[in-house]
């Protein structure tokens, strides 16, 4: 299996920095998932992975050969794009087979390899039809099946799942998870959505401006975030964010009518009256008890297994989200006292630096 490796990678468009000093290594076999807002730079830099855009610094390896200058088609890397880029006048079978039959492969060399990736995919009844024929979610297994065939080293995929429904969503993403482990190939995977990137990912890439933020297993950049940025971009709901200031073992909340709160526990003490974000998980709040915030509730969100209460203390507060246990009496108008765990609260400088 091939290791893959980035050196300060940049790239510009004239004077303009798009990708400005990316290190990265990338494992065999390993799946990594690029995140970040829009114009971060994530398909940027999968597509000079993939040779579609040329790096004007650093170095990329792959499988320690320096493929800065080689082509894309000698790269050893096989891409899914967003659209499915299917040719509508060929069958499934000729899609999946065009680029080896172009590479001068052997028919019966051609047909083996649609035929098994055919298989992987639960594509056999389908080999004959066109594209016009197809859903969005065959459309796609075709898509990454045409990738499969010319077995490369590295699977790269540019947010493939954007364009289907979210029911489709839910189930390409456990036929890529399945897949990778069938195949057991390096992927690198550019996605927008935070769920896929938790659900899929044994590696996190967090950019933001073209810079790599974090970099750590869903679970670590969850509950570990190194500052506020990764904190709000990783989870859904967001992390509740709170003004808050150091008074000996206690925080002050200005925004809560001067509430104080725990402390939590940290190496380094904050200097006494200094101002800091607090950082609280919807699912750290319990439902009374000492210290509790007084909250009314405005939106209650049932989610069948899990219920999301939005709730601010007075009509000028600020709105905190709480995942609320056993929550379905739960209704607006409410009063709701909140209380949380503060060991595993998080405490951010102003400068969006965590406290530690």
């Amino acid at each position: 299996m091939t290791a893959l490796t980035l050196r300060g990678i940049t790239k510009s468009y004239g004077a303009v920095g798009v990708i400005k000093g990316v290190d990265l290594d990338i494992a065999p076999k390993e799946f990594v998932v690029f995140v970040g807002p829009s114009g971060c730079g994530k398909s940027t830099l999968l597509r000079m992975i993939a040779g579609l855009e040329e790096i004007t610094g650093g170095d990329l390896l792959i499988g320690g050969k320096r493929m800065n200058d080689t082509d894309a088609a000698h790269r050893g890397i096989a891409m899914v794009f967003q659209s499915y880029a299917l040719y509508p006048h060929m069958t499934v079978r000729e899609n999946m087979g065009f680029a080896l039959k172009f590479a001068g492969l052997p028919k019966d060399k051609i047909d083996t390899r649609v035929n098994a990736a055919a298989k992987t995919l639960g594509l056999e009844k389908l080999m004959d039809r066109r594209p016009k024929d197809l859903s969005g979610g065959q459309r796609q297994r075709v898509a990454i099946g045409r990738a499969i065939v010319r077995q490369p080293q590295v699977f790269l995929f540019d947010e493939p799942l954007s364009n289907l429904d979210a029911e489709l969503r839910v189930h390409m993403r456990i036929e890529i998870a399945r897949l990778h482990k069938e195949l057991a190939t390096t992927i690198i995977y550019v996605t927008h959505d935070q769920v896929e990137a938790m659900t899929l990912a044994d590696k996190i890439v967090v950019l933001r401006d073209g810079r790599i933020e974090q970099v750590g297993s869903p679970l670590t950049l969850y509950d570990d975030p190194d500052n506020l940025f990764v904190a709000g971009f990783i989870g859904s709901p967001k992390m509740n964010f709170l003004k808050a200031r150091i008074d000996g073992d206690r925080l002050v909340l200005p925004e809560f009518s001067g509430q104080s709160l725990p402390l939590p526990r940290l190496a380094t003490r904050p200097v006494n009256g200094a101002e800091v974000t607090l950082g609280l998980r919807p699912e750290l709040f319990r439902r009374g008890g000492p210290d509790a915030l007084e909250l009314v509730i405005e939106i209650v969100e049932q989610l069948g297994g899990e219920t999301f209460a939005y709730a601010r203390q007075g009509s000028g507060g600020q709105v905190l989200t709480l995942a609320v246990e056993e929550g379905r009496s739960l209704q607006p108008g409410q009063s709701l006292a909140a209380r949380f765990d503060a060991a595993r609260a998080l405490l951010f400088d102003t400068s969006g630096q965590r406290l530690r």
